[in-house]
């Protein structure tokens, strides 16, 4: 069965890797972007996660993370990202390169994350530079819209993801490319694969030999190149395979 195959490869694996999407933190209550029911279902992504439609009209950035901060932020780790966390202490991934940007994964323990979308749980000035909790500002966004910067007197907070029309931090891009680059076995879970460069990672990983293991609940582009696809919720499959590598 492909699950017993999957466990199989990770059990030989020395330099595994990881590539999560939206479809992990889901399962946390975190709505996805894309598919039905996605956030970009009920909203224009150039209108409210681009970088220019920001700087143009920052309120309507934070009108829709008043919105859906809060389940953000109440979210906790699922049996997913536990798993994953129990993978990397097993020795069995060296870490996990994350399309999302909830901390989910530091949460449940994974100590190597690599976040190519930056990070949910910060806001940074656009002038000083200083840093906030995104908690904080979160908490006075039903008074004030935009937040300012309180260290500053008043300069535009933004949050320390990527948005649309920006690039992704050179750094996190550069480890994730050098651990795929370096993997035996490369398992993405909960990505569509559609969005580049991050669906470049296990592309590289695949091209310098690497099995590829895909744990998504549609298929993806990238199936025809995998050793082992399984079709299903990463909360249910990345615990039996932890499972099956514990027994083993």
């Amino acid at each position: 069965m492909t699950i017993e195959r999957a466990s199989e490869l990770l059990a030989s694996a020395r330099t595994g890797l990881a590539m999560t999407g939206a479809g992990v933190s889901a399962e946390s209550g975190i709505p996805t972007f894309r598919g039905e029911g996605g956030l970009w279902s009920r909203y224009d992504p150039v209108k409210v996660a681009s970088i220019d439609s920001f700087l143009e009209d920052p309120a309507g950035y934070w009108r829709v993370a008043r919105e859906r901060g809060p389940a953000v932020l109440a979210a906790r780790p699922n049996p997913g990202h536990i798993a994953l966390a129990a993978l990397e202490k097993a020795g069995r991934l060296v870490g996990v390169v994350t399309q999302n940007t909830d901390g989910l994964h530091q949460d449940a323990g994974s100590r190597r994350v690599v976040e190519l979308h930056g990070s949910g749980r910060a806001v940074q000035c656009l002038d000083c530079g200083t840093r906030e909790r995104r908690s904080e500002v979160q908490a006075r966004l039903d008074v004030e819209m935009p937040p300012r910067c309180r260290a500053c007197g008043g300069a535009l907070l933004k949050p320390t993801v990527v948005l649309f029309g920006e690039p992704m931090p050179i750094p996190a891009v550069e480890e994730a490319f050098t651990l795929a680059k370096a993997a035996d076995v490369m398992l993405v879970v909960g990505s569509s694969l559609v969005v580049y460069p991050a669906a470049q990672v296990p592309l590289k990983a695949v091209e310098a030999g690497a099995a590829l293991i895909v744990v998504n609940a549609e298929p993806t582009p990238f199936d025809r190149l995998a050793t082992v696809v399984i079709h299903g919720r990463s909360g249910e499959v990345l615990p039996q395979l932890a499972a099956l590598l514990s027994a083993a």
